[in-house]
């Protein structure tokens, strides 16, 4: 069995993203050899779709509610079933779902890794590529920030062949 990834980030919030998650990203991460747990797809896609179609007003939110205890349930068993964990940074700050991600992440002694391709300016200081405490847990944990997919890769690739899943 290979060795599972859970791919924490926002990526699958806009069409752009989708297509680089599905079309590049999640390939790489399989051909490398990873099992890839993709929060995106852990939810019943349907019953997003039908509260999506709500009227807006109190039974939309209502479903929300609802939806939302079983998405964040879902989200955290994926990180509880996972080997290791890829955060994706990008942006003008870190995704506050991505951060609460890497935060669990590191409580649950997990090894987490980030990816910054973007170049922008995003730390609290000179002394960082994102907020600091986000960073601080990444490398704590034992992994790095790559800037590149190809850097990403062959660090994954390398990470991948010393992991033993049971």
């Amino acid at each position: 069995m290979p060795n599972s990834i859970y791919l924490a980030g926002p990526l699958g919030f806009a069409e752009v993203g989708r297509n680089f998650q599905y079309r590049i990203l999640i390939p790489k991460l399989q051909r490398i050899g990873y099992q890839v747990i993709d929060p995106w797809k852990l939810t019943d896609e349907a019953k997003i779709e039908h509260v999506l179609k709500l009227p807006y007003g109190r039974r939309k939110r209502s479903a929300w509610k609802a939806l939302n205890v079983e998405i964040g349930r879902n989200n955290q068993e994926g990180l509880d079933k996972c080997d290791l964990v890829l955060a994706i940074l990008d942006g003008t700050d870190v995704d506050s779902g991505t951060a609460a991600e890497i935060g669990y992440a590191f409580a649950r002694g997990k090894i987490i890794f980030g990816y910054r391709g973007d170049f922008r300016l995003a730390s609290d200081n000179e002394g960082s590529l994102v907020n600091l405490q986000v960073e601080y847990f990444i490398h704590k944990s034992g992994g790095e920030i790559l800037k590149t997919l190809s850097d990403l890769q062959k660090t994954l690739k390398r990470y991948g062949k010393g992991l033993h899943c049971g």
